[in-house]
Formats: C-alpha cells, sequence, structure tokens
C-alpha cells in the first residue's frame, strides 16, 4: 500500500493507483470528465487539476500516487485553472444539460463542486440535432464534451472500435460508424458509452425522463451463464413518482462497477432486454383445458388449476407408478427452485425422471470434466483470462453468446495474448485471432487429437506434471501415432500448417487457456470432444497449477451449471451425488423423511420416447419450452400428444404451453429470489426487484403449493431454507449460505465449510478422480451421427445471435426485435450464386425429417457447403429438422450437424 495526505487527509492506497483515486479516497468528490475507473486515463478534460508538494497544477487521473505525497486539491491555481476549463466546457453546452438530474450527470456535478453557474465564455450555440434512429442508444449531439470516454470504453472494454470522434475544435462529436445512423452501424449495444458519458450526450429512453428513480435493486442477471451483476432502477410503486397507484417499472437496468465477474460492462440483452417483463402477453393467471386437449386453455383460480394438477398427477403415479411421470427442470430457475423440484419428483412423485436442458448443451461437459479432473465444472476462475498469454477458443461464439467473455477475450489480444479460434465459421473473434482452425462439424475430436500429437512431436508436453499428476499418458501416445497432422487436418478438412500453428502457439504458450461452448459439447460424441481438449491442457501441465489457466466452459443459460449442481438429473442428488449408491441415497432419504426410488431416471430425449409408446404417461415441464428447443421437434410434439397430462410453468404462452392441459404463470429472474451459479462455478444472490404481475408465482412457491395440494410438506418453506438444507447434504455446498453471501459476496464451489473460501482454482492439491491424478483420455475420431450426402449436401449448424437469446420468448418482447426482427439461414456466396439465391430470397431447407423456409442472408461467415441458423424465432422451426442422433455418454442431442438440402423458392 501506498500512503499519501489529500488536504492534510491521510490515505492508504494500492500500488498503481493515481493521485485522482487518492483524492476519492480522501473523500474529497474531485470531479474528472473524460475519466472512469475501466479506462486508461487520458488527462484530456483539465478538469481533476491538483498540486504535489505545492509544485504546477498536474492531472490527478494521470499522475501515480506515491509514497509521502503532499496532494492539494484546494491550491488555488489548481481549482482555478480546472475551473476555467469547466467554464470553457459549460459554455458550449446547451440548457438543457443542466436540467438532468446531477446524479445523472457528471457534468453538472462537477459545476456544483466549482460552484459554476455561469461561464465568462460565449459559446457557439450549436444545434447539431439527435440521432434516436437506436432503440436504446440515444445521442443528443449538443450535449457531447468531446471527453472520448465512449470511443475508448468502445475500444479498450468492448473491443468493437464501433466509435470515433469527428469534426474540429468545439464541433467535434462522437460518431459510429463511419457517421451513418447508430441503428445501421457497427454499434453492439453493450450500453458501455451510454453508461460512460458525463453529460447525458449519450443516454437510455428510461433515462430520458427526468423523474426520480425510487429504488435500486442489485440482481444477477439471467440471461446467459456469465453472471453479470446489474443494478435494477425503478420507477413507480406506493407512494413514489407517477402517483400513489403508479404500477413499479423498470426504469433503466445498468452493471455494477467493481462487480466480480463484468467489472461494470455488460450487453445488449442483460443491459438493456428488459421490456418482456410487462409484455401484454404476460401470463399472469393459470390456465386449464375445460376437457381434453381439442378444448382451449381458459383462466382458472389458483386452487382449480393445483386441484386438477394434484389430482391427475396423484392418479397417475398410483396407478402406474412414479416411474411412469417425467419432470424437466429449468436452467433458467434458481438453484433453490431447481433442488426443490428435483426434491418433489423424488419424494412426491416418487420418481428420478428428472432432468434440466444441461442435458441438451452441457451434460458432456459434466460427464467429460468430471472423468478427466473429478468435478463437473470448469477449473479455473474468469480472471485468470487476464493472466492468459494463449487462449484457445474452441465451439465457442463468445461475442454473441456470452458478449461480457468476448470482450475480455479481446482485451487480453489487445494487451499481446495470442488466440486461436477453432470453429468452422468466421465468428467475430476470428478477426482477431492469430490462428483460424475452421473445422469441419462434428470433427473437434481429430482436431484436438491432431494438436495433442503435435505436442509430443514438437517437444511441448510437462513430462513432469504427467509423469507425477496424470494417468493413461502411453494409451493415448499409442492412439496418437494414428494421427500425425496430415491426417488429422484431412478429417477436420484444414490445411495442416494451420493445425500445426495451432498447436505450436498453444504449446509454446507459458500459460495458456482454454474456453469452450457447445460446439464442443452438442456432438454425437461431444463427451469424446471434451475428454480431447481435457488432454491438451493436462499435456501442458495448464490445470491444478498456480499458473495454469485451465479450462473454462461456456454455460448457455443463466443457471445451467446451478441446475445440475442441485440435482435436476436422473442418476445424481444434489451435488453429483449417485443416486444409485445405497449410502447416499439413505442419507437423503432420512433428511427428506421419503424412501427414494433407487434406480436412475430417463433422460429426456428417452422421456420423450418413452410417452410415445405409453411407459410415460405425465410430464412436468419448469419453464422450458421443449417444443420449439428441443431436437427433432416433431418427436417431441409426439410425445406431448401421447401424455395423458402435460403440466406447464412459465412467462408466456410458448410452443409446449400451448399442449398442454395446465400452464401455470411464473416469474422472471427479476421477480425472484435465490442464487444462480456461472460458467466459472460462482455462487451469486439473486434478488427481486420487481412485484410479480397479477397472480404469477415463483416455481419454488408453486412447487410447495402444489406438494401441500399432494398432501406432502417439502420443507425449506424460504429460498434461504432450500439452500441451507442443500448445504446440510451436499459437501461441496457445506459453507454457502444467503446470510454469507450476503455479508461476503459471491462464492465459488467447492466451499466446504462457512469458515473456509470458496475454491477458484481447482485441483491445486491434486484432482478428484479416484487415483488423485488427471485422467488422458485416448478417443478416436467417429464420424457425426449424420453426414451430408448427395441428397442431403450442406451440413446446417444451429446457435445464437447477439440480439436473441434460446428460444427468443424474452428478447423477442423487446426492442431487441428491432436489431434482430426475423430468423434468417446464413449462406455462403459462392453456393449462393449456385443456387441463384440473393439477399432476402426464400429457400427451402429440407432434412430428413421436416421441411422449413427461411429468408436467405448471404455471408462469407460460414464455409461452402455449411449453413447456419438459430432457434429464437417460432415461425421458423429450426428444430424440427434437427437430427435426433445424441452422444452416446450422456444423450447430449447433436445440434451441431444436421444434412439437409436447399430448394430455392
Amino acid at each position: 500500500m501506498i500512503r499519501l495526505t489529500v488536504d492534510d487527509v491521510p490515505v492508504e492506497v494500492a500500488e498503481g493507483s493515481s493521485v485522482l483515486a487518492a483524492a476519492r479516497a480522501a473523500g474529497t468528490g474531485l470531479p474528472g470528465l473524460c475519466f472512469d475507473e475501466r479506462l486508461s486515463p487520458q488527462g484530456s478534460c483539465r478538469i481533476c487539476l491538483v498540486s504535489v508538494h505545492g509544485g504546477r497544477p498536474v492531472t490527478s487521473c494521470t499522475t501515480p500516487a506515491r509514497e509521502g505525497m503532499a496532494v492539494r486539491t484546494d491550491d488555488p491555481r489548481a481549482a482555478g485553472a480546472a475551473r476555467l476549463a469547466l467554464e470553457l466546457l459549460v459554455s458550449e453546452q446547451p440548457e438543457r444539460a443542466f436540467r438532468i438530474p446531477a446524479e445523472r450527470s457528471e457534468l453538472v456535478r462537477a459545476c456544483q463542486h466549482f460552484g459554476v453557474t455561469v461561464s465568462q465564455f460565449q459559446g457557439a450555440g450549436h444545434d447539431r440535432g439527435v440521432d434516436h434512429s437506436h432503440p436504446y442508444v440515444k445521442l443528443d449531439r449538443d450535449l457531447c464534451i468531446a471527453c472520448g470516454r465512449c470511443v475508448r470504453i468502445c475500444a479498450e472494454v468492448q473491443g468493437s472500435f464501433a466509435l470515433s470522434l469527428a469534426g474540429r475544435g468545439f464541433d467535434t462529436v462522437v460518431v459510429a460508424g463511419t457517421g451513418q445512423q447508430w441503428l445501421s452501424s457497427p454499434c453492439v449495444a453493450c450500453g458501455g458509452c451510454v453508461d460512460t458519458c458525463p453529460t447525458g450526450a449519450l443516454a437510455e429512453p428510461g433515462l430520458l425522463d427526468p423523474a426520480p428513480i425510487d429504488h435500486n435493486t442489485t440482481t444477477t442477471c439471467g440471461y446467459c451463464g456469465v453472471g453479470c451483476s446489474l443494478r435494477v432502477h425503478l420507477r413507480g410503486g406506493p407512494g413514489r413518482s407517477g402517483g400513489p397507484d403508479a404500477e413499479q417499472r423498470v426504469a433503466a437496468i445498468t452493471p455494477v462497477h467493481g462487480a466480480p465477474v463484468n467489472r461494470g460492462h455488460a450487453c445488449v440483452k442483460g443491459r438493456f432486454a428488459h421490456a418482456y417483463t410487462r409484455a401484454a402477453d404476460r401470463l399472469d393467471t393459470p390456465l386449464v383445458r375445460e376437457a381434453g386437449r381439442g378444448s382451449p386453455l381458459r383462466p382458472a383460480s389458483w386452487a382449480e388449476a393445483l386441484g386438477v394438477v394434484a389430482a391427475k398427477l396423484t392418479a397417475v403415479r398410483d396407478r402406474y407408478g412414479g416411474e411412469a411421470i417425467g419432470l424437466i427442470s429449468s436452467a433458467r430457475a434458481t438453484n433453490e427452485e431447481n433442488y426443490l423440484a428435483q426434491k418433489f419428483a423424488r419424494t412426491v412423485l416418487r420418481s428420478n425422471n428428472v432432468d434440466n436442458c444441461s442435458r441438451l448443451c452441457h451434460s458432456p461437459s459434466a460427464a467429460g470434466l468430471t472423468a478427466s479432473f473429478g468435478m463437473a465444472g470448469g477449473t479455473n476462475p474468469f480472471d485468470d483470462l487476464d493472466r492468459a498469454d494463449c487462449i484457445l477458443v474452441a465451439g465457442a461464439n463468445p461475442t454473441e453468446a456470452h458478449p461480457v467473455v468476448g470482450a475480455r477475450i479481446k482485451q487480453r489480444v489487445l494487451d499481446g495474448a495470442r488466440l486461436v479460434v477453432v470453429d468452422p465459421r468466421r465468428i467475430d473473434l476470428v478477426g482477431f485471432a492469430d490462428v483460424h482452425v475452421p473445422a469441419r462439424p462434428g470433427s473437434n475430436v481429430a482436431v484436438f487429437n491432431g494438436i495433442a500429437r503435435a505436442l509430443l512431436d514438437g517437444g511441448h508436453v510437462d513430462r513432469s506434471f504427467v509423469r507425477d499428476r496424470a494417468s493413461g499418458f502411453d494409451r493415448l501416445a499409442e492412439l496418437l501415432r494414428d494421427y500425425p497432422l496430415d491426417r488429422a487436418a484431412g478429417l477436420a478438412d484444414v490445411d495442416p500448417g494451420t493445425l500445426a500453428e495451432a498447436a505450436r502457439l498453444y504449446g509454446t504458450a507459458r500459460r495458456p487457456a482454454i474456453v469452450y461452448g457447445l460446439g464442443i459439447t452438442e456432438h454425437a460424441h461431444g463427451t469424446d470432444g471434451v475428454r480431447t481438449l481435457a488432454n491438451l491442457a493436462i499435456l501442458k501441465g495448464a490445470v491444478g497449477t498456480p499458473d495454469g489457466c485451465g479450462v473454462l466452459t461456456l454455460r448457455g443459460q443463466n443457471n445451467v451449471q446451478g441446475a445440475s449442481d442441485m440435482g435436476a438429473l436422473p442418476d445424481l442428488l444434489p451435488g453429483y451425488q449417485p443416486v444409485a449408491d445405497p449410502r447416499v441415497r439413505a442419507r437423503f432419504s432420512r433428511a427428506w423423511g421419503a424412501e427414494l426410488p433407487d434406480r436412475p431416471g430417463l433422460r429426456i430425449l428417452e422421456m420423450f420416447d418413452a410417452a410415445t409408446t405409453g411407459r410415460l404417461r405425465a410430464l412436468y415441464v419448469i419453464g422450458e419450452d421443449i417444443a420449439q428447443t428441443d431436437p427433432d421437434s416433431r418427436r417431441v410434439q409426439a410425445a406431448l400428444a401421447a401424455c395423458d397430462l402435460v403440466v406447464c410453468h412459465d412467462l408466456f404462452l410458448s410452443r409446449t404451453a400451448e399442449q398442454a392441459d395446465v400452464v401455470l404463470p411464473a416469474l422472471s429472474f427479476l421477480e425472484k429470489d435465490g442464487t444462480f451459479v456461472n460458467f466459472e462455478r460462482r455462487v451469486q444472490r439473486v434478488h427481486p426487484a420487481l412485484p410479480p404481475p397479477g397472480e404469477a408465482r415463483s416455481d419454488f412457491e408453486i412447487l410447495h403449493l402444489l406438494g401441500a395440494a399432494m398432501g406432502i410438506d417439502l420443507g425449506c418453506p424460504t429460498p434461504a431454507d432450500a439452500l441451507a438444507e442443500c448445504a446440510s447434504l451436499t459437501p461441496t455446498f457445506a459453507g454457502i449460505s444467503h446470510g454469507r453471501l450476503d455479508r461476503e459476496g459471491p462464492l465459488h464451489w467447492p466451499c466446504r465449510a462457512p469458515d473456509r473460501p470458496g475454491e477458484a482454482r481447482l485441483y491445486l492439491d491434486g484432482f478428484a478422480t479416484p487415483d488423485g491424478r488427471a485422467a488422458l483420455a485416448a478417443r478416436p475420431y467417429l464420424p457425426p451421427g449424420e453426414e451430408p450426402d448427395p441428397a442431403f449436401p450442406f451440413v446446417l449448424v444451429t446457435g445464437r445471435r447477439l440480439p436473441h437469446y434460446n428460444s427468443g420468448s424474452m428478447t423477442r418482447r423487446t426492442p431487441n426485435l428491432e436489431l434482430s426482427p426475423r430468423e434468417v439461414l446464413d449462406l455462403h456466396p459462392d453456393d449462393a450464386t449456385r443456387l441463384g439465391l440473393a439477399d432476402g430470397d426464400l429457400v427451402e431447407v429440407a432434412s430428413r425429417r421436416a421441411r422449413v423456409t427461411f429468408p436467405v442472408r448471404v455471408t462469407d461467415t460460414v464455409a461452402p457447403g455449411q449453413v447456419f441458423t438459430t432457434f429464437a424465432f417460432p415461425d421458423r422451426a429450426t428444430n424440427a429438422l434437427t437430427s435426433d442422433c445424441a452422444d452416446a455418454s450422456t444423450g447430449c442431442p447433436e445440434y451441431k450437424v444436421t444434412a439437409v438440402a436447399l430448394h430455392p423458392g
């Protein structure tokens, strides 16, 4: 620490801090209009001037704090010069700049600090107009002071380089792209420019309204698995602005500065896409069918709806047994809700047929990482990317699916880290990469075996680590004899030199990191893909060591990690404890006061098969639109039609809810209390910001009410009680509670006792495998479950686009729809020319299961012979096309390889 004085007040600040940081730590409130703690200092506004040891004025934001400094913020020369600089800025501002509330304008606060009410300078009287073309980013050019913060945050934090300053002198103003309308610019709407703007020149709709903010709530984002900390700003409510009966509503959502995961950054979804909470078609009362699937759903009371569900579930259970009921829990639900859901299934329904959507995305991660290292989660914290000198991104498109992670990777590359991207598409990160390996979909195992062989041949294996801390090396080395670079590259359809360079960069790095996503897991051999990718970290000794940056797995939804951690799985209880183990089962049975079924239950896809053959008679679905998002959706619809009872919790009348017998209105993450676990195993609090709409209730409360209607008290009456009960039964969560999280902040699991910290970096003292060693896996390349042929010559790959999330049920009910109003099929220009197709033309996509028509987008981001789309729009039934092939180890579907034919309309 550095000790100094500011205006005679002793201050201690960390090494590397600026004098401005010291001044603010001393409570001076010294302004700095070009300064943002997330950015490199610039010192251009001259508002933060101070004197040091009585010397000439210096910009405090660019002056490093030194031991023994005597800083004066009230030095007449410094304060006078700063005031003049401020008056010069003020002279160019219109009067409306000072009507902005002080809490939203650093310029107004600076004027208050220096007592500036008028300027001695005469301004030019600009009238440069506004640009309100974008749904979220609103530009008032006359309020721009050309501080450059928006330009720098776009470059330094987001890595988009979409903004610049144009003009001369006081006519300088921020522009997006080449000066076109903001909506048509390269802006990705992360909100960083709005968040950092000191004057209100860049603002968002909810904060253009000068009405005060009545309440603020800090919570964790409920979109992707990054787990950003957000502050929800609310207006309305009893006795608040807008009158005594004003509805409480979200005015804005902003990232929490200094938050451990996102560090004050966010994306277009978490930052702006909240209008769905007040959508006109939001469900706010239960719905039941009067008489069978042919009759319409009608509103009902909670008592009636729960009575119907309780009676029918009881009848199915008592007649056919608990194995005739399936429950699909939700990766969007909290940990506490998933814990209660699996407890409800096992104690009330008497069934282990419980699963969650991680089955369809990251079940190969859980299986593969457990087999390789011992635990079903990533090995290292997100912060370790800050130390990585080479990042291997495989099967992930983080700038669109996990934008805060994508931005952090760009920051590391801009700071000098090397980047290798393994992906069939030319994703955004390819523009920052040293090497792009455009591997053919389905060839991951060949690619990673080829890189492993090159590590061996190039002398890049940490022999001592492998000897002392790994097993299976000899078997792997024998297998790798069949994967010289030429053969591996041929299987992946890439240049051998490209694969060799990827191996060299990863192999010569001192602190390499691996970041991967669904492009590795959603394959017929997804678990093999995870194992062979993990091999690279083991061979390098880059996991389980202080310097190793390990393997990070990007989870698709907000609580994919937590849903499985909580035991919403057919074969595993909370904490990945096997249900087939009599000792484990006995411990849970004693705690829950009920005998648990002893055989593992059905996975999701097995539930569908069981329904169509009459073995599964009832399906209970929490927060998942399986009719839209699960593969081979016609098979899903047939399964739903075959069930005697389908119950659905949801925010909206989804495709699944449309086929249900009872629909129960649930709450969004902005209305819930509980916790989520993010992609790096960090457990974080979720706080309710909004009241429930109408009669909607949380999944937690619904399960309690239904349990009571079926004559069972589920215990743990509050979410805090549920997490406490889980901690008492699950060693990896033993030290985690709501109270501790509220006092100390987020904790990584495992956290083994209330007085012990969470373990952010795993395996420093040994791996959690049976023999304590990291297990190398000798896995041969096997072809994908479905391959193209002359009748179906193209390969369809599915994924996400930046503005939309999963099924699109939330984002399509926000202005994100203006950013991406419809689904399209990405097609390479060569293929488009050959088929006579242009942008916007319709093309019929036919697979071996269905035919679906899409508008075409011609782009070279896809390779010839490949096409790409998402399933965010229900009018384009993408998953009617997708393959029913699945990973043999886990049952994860092969979303990433579907053979299709294209027929121009």
